[in-house]
């Protein structure tokens, strides 16, 4: 709970912020809590991917698209009130389909029982690979992690152009006033 608490902290103080440098600061204490959060749920894996990724990297790109442009948000001269509804809407919609979730932890349920005991049992004889999140992600699901890395990649590079090019654009402005 205290986890959660200090999300939700981090999240209102993430809106109401108008410092694009204190916002990136914040979005990456923010990935550093959910990554414990994660910890907590017994997703070590995918805690160490978004620390790495959520704290680290993304904070490094904010942080130099930040050293391209100004660093405070202007003020909205639009009324809040529709993206206000649009988020009340969608989180309650989130609330109640959760309501018929199975209580958190139960080892009985569905998903546990379809696919789960075979990647248990089965994993090392046809992956030969001693770990089985490794063989369920390299293996087993391959092409969606193929894809996902592909997707991160393509991310990746389009923020090094988008940079590049504001790079260029401020040198070139400098070199106009200079002459």
């Amino acid at each position: 709970m205290v986890l959660l608490t200090m999300l939700a902290v981090v999240t209102v103080a993430i809106v109401r912020q108008r410092s694009l440098f204190g916002v990136v600061i914040l979005a990456g204490i923010y990935s550093f809590l959910m990554a414990s959060v994660l910890i907590v749920l017994d997703a070590v894996d995918v805690a160490m991917t978004e620390a790495s990724v959520g704290a680290g990297i993304s904070t490094v790109l904010l942080l130099a698209a930040l050293h391209l442009v100004k660093s405070t948000e202007l003020r909205s001269v639009r009324p809040k009130m529709l993206p206000l509804f649009v988020s009340v809407v969608t989180g309650g919609i989130l609330v109640w389909g959760s309501l018929v979730l199975p209580p958190f932890g139960i080892a009985d349920k569905a998903i546990h029982n379809h696919v789960a005991p075979r990647y248990l049992s089965e994993s090392i004889n046809e992956t030969t690979v001693p770990n089985v999140v490794t063989a369920v992600l390299a293996d087993y699901r391959g092409f969606d992690t193929l894809g996902e890395t592909a997707v991160i990649f393509t991310a990746g590079i389009g923020v090094m152009l988008l940079l590049r090019g504001a790079r260029r654009r401020g040198r070139s402005r400098e070199e106009g006033s200079s002459s």
